[in-house]
């Protein structure tokens, strides 16, 4: 398993199928693409699940404070077709990108070993990293509680 990664590290690139957003139901985005913005990555575990729904929709309520500030992504490894109905239902205001294959989980260190009622299971943490202008990893927040993901978010820009 390579390092962790820390603030201060260049982000790990990747293409991938973005839904949502000006990516209607399924473009392809390139992390380079952003050179010069920062990017809010943040991985959920699953959609239309209760804590996912919570984090999601917590963010598109404060959608204006995100506004001309940062590009937004949530990622999962759920398919575009998931995807495309989250995003649908809960009318997200950003793109939502399909990680199926696990490559952008893996290179961010979010695929993990996790326990729920004793059985130990691999998923994604849910976590959120802060891209500066410079590719580079701003601020990392792992863990995350959905009720406080917009805040912590927001005092990083």
């Amino acid at each position: 398993m390579s390092k962790e990664l820390q603030p201060g590290d260049q982000a790990p690139t990747f293409t991938a199928t973005a839904v949502g957003g000006t990516y209607g139901w399924g473009e392809p985005v390139k992390l380079s693409a952003f050179k010069g913005q920062t990017i809010i990555l943040y991985f959920y575990p699953k959609d239309d699940t209760p804590g996912c729904i919570k984090q999601a929709c917590t963010l598109r309520d404060a959608w204006k404070e995100f506004t001309g500030r940062c590009v937004v992504f949530g990622v999962s490894i759920d398919s575009a077709k998931s995807h495309t109905k989250f995003v649908t239902k809960y009318s997200l205001p950003f793109p939502l990108i399909s990680d199926e294959d696990k490559t952008i989980v893996e290179a961010y260190g979010v695929w993990v070993e996790k326990s729920m009622y004793g059985r130990k299971y691999m998923g994604t943490e849910r976590s959120t990293f802060v891209i500066g202008p410079d590719g580079k990893i701003k601020a990392i927040f792992r863990k995350v509680k959905p009720e406080e993901h917009t805040d912590l978010i927001l005092a990083a820009l």
